[in-house]
């Protein structure tokens, strides 16, 4: 009868110790895979490597304005020109 208690065979009192460390390296290692994967497939569409740089927004904007009849062409190619100069 001696002997089927819990320090008297297998692991001993610290099997405790073991089985918390254990669940934490599990949930961590899970927390860890779900952060990864919504890093990878969570992340808006065009942006990420291989995507090309957004287009300059006063260059877009000059653009939208003659686009709508804003400006005239001599207007547009003169503040087109003073953009291209910007170092």
């Amino acid at each position: 009868m001696y002997g089927w208690g819990w320090h008297e065979q297998g692991w001993g009192a610290g099997a405790w110790i073991v089985a918390v460390v254990g669940m934490i390296v599990f949930w961590s290692l899970v927390v860890f895979a779900i952060v990864m994967l919504v890093r990878h497939f969570g992340r808006p569409a065009g942006t990420g490597p291989g995507v090309a740089p957004p287009v300059d927004n006063a260059l877009e904007t000059l653009r939208e304005r003659f686009a709508r009849g804003e400006i005239d062409e001599e207007e547009y190619q003169r503040r087109l020109a003073l953009l291209r100069q910007k170092p």
